[in-house]
């Protein structure tokens, strides 16, 4: 059984809309840009390369796969964390196999903060909803659950970096709380995980905000 102690501070609950520009939330009178949508857009390039290479058609299956990969193994990895097995033994398919390779490491996960919770930072005008704030290792840490049809070397996971050091500087801001570290759990489809943990937020932080600035002059002169 999962241990949730709750966070620092009550995380109140934000107004959001998907646009083809990315995704948005309402704080305040303002609707501030997803963690996601900023991070993508420094994707947008190679993505736009990747689509003309192999095709319209074929990147939309395999965007559709992938998304739908990755809701249904959250999912289970939410329930799980919540201590509701009964919806985890009526699940089938890849993305059940995934959780049961996943298992054992989801298992170093104890006294969880929040689970899908929506964090913000007024002072860099962006928001989201992170996967898990809990101990990992017995350490507080933002915890990020992905799937992936093989794994990635460590060198191309910055973006997951930036995304997690995102919400940990929301999370600080909001309760004043520091986690120790980031973490990233990956599962491939062969059913190997991946564990990294990233200690120094800091670099991740200043490239969030430089990536935070090139957004918005890019969306300005669009």
């Amino acid at each position: 059984m999962f241990n949730y102690v709750g966070p620092a501070k009550p995380l109140e609950e934000v107004t959001s809309r998907t646009l083809d520009q990315g995704r948005f939330y309402k704080i305040d009178d303002t609707w501030m840009p997803s963690v996601t949508t900023v991070v993508s857009h420094q994707s947008k390039a190679g993505i736009l390369a990747w689509q003309n290479r192999v095709g319209f058609t074929k990147a939309e299956e395999i965007r559709r796969s992938s998304a739908w990969r990755g809701t249904q193994y959250h999912n289970l990895v939410e329930c799980y964390l919540k201590n509701e097995l009964e919806k985890i033994e009526k699940s089938k398919g890849l993305p059940t196999y995934l959780f049961r390779a996943a298992r054992e490491t989801l298992d170093r996960i104890s006294n969880i903060h929040a689970i899908e919770a929506p964090l913000f930072s007024r002072n860099l005008c962006i928001a989201g909803r992170v996967d898990c704030i809990a101990e990992f290792d017995n350490e507080l840490a933002i915890i990020d659950f992905k799937t992936t049809k093989t794994l990635k070397k460590e060198e191309y996971l910055e973006k997951y970096f930036v995304q997690e050091a995102a919400y940990a500087y929301m999370y600080y801001e909001m309760t004043g709380v520091e986690v120790d570290k980031l973490v990233t759990l990956s599962v491939a489809e062969d059913g190997t995980m991946q564990v990294v943990q990233k200690y120094d937020k800091i670099p991740y932080i200043n490239l969030l905000i430089d990536w935070i600035k090139e957004y918005h002059e890019d969306i300005k002169n669009a």
